[in-house]
């Protein structure tokens, strides 16, 4: 089983950059992809942004193209999610999150990720 450890995020005014970092402890062999999900209060865990872990093919939310940036280093076993542009509707705690396997449609979700971080606060102030 995969740990993972996210560092980052906090309070920001709107327009301004957050970034995030997540790194996996544990087997690498097997791991198809890692992603960012984000869970506001009273509300569902959504997706973000993932990362496939080989390829690095990227998937995006429609709601943060343009503005967040995905991207991995296989050498540190970390994946990175940088937010600019913040609006105070991404406030959410942010969760890194990793998947074994393909995704079972054509774009990732929730129930593709097996492996979740401990969840960190992201805060935009308007």
């Amino acid at each position: 089983q995969v740990q993972l450890v996210q560092s980052g995020g906090g309070l920001v005014q709107a327009g301004g950059s957050l970034g995030l970092s997540c790194t996996a402890f544990g087997p690498s062999l097997g791991r198809y992809a890692m992603g960012w999900f984000r869970q506001a209060p009273g509300k569902e865990r959504d997706f973000v942004a993932a990362i496939n872990w080989r390829s690095g093919i990227t998937y995006y939310a429609d709601s943060v193209k343009g503005r967040f940036t995905i991207s991995r280093d296989n050498a540190k076993n970390t994946v990175y999610l940088q937010m600019n542009s913040l609006k105070p509707e991404d406030t959410a705690v942010y969760y890194c999150a990793a998947a074994t396997s393909a995704y079972r449609t054509n774009t990732p979700s929730r129930s593709d990720f097996g492996s979740w971080g401990q969840g960190t606060q992201v805060t935009v102030s308007s």
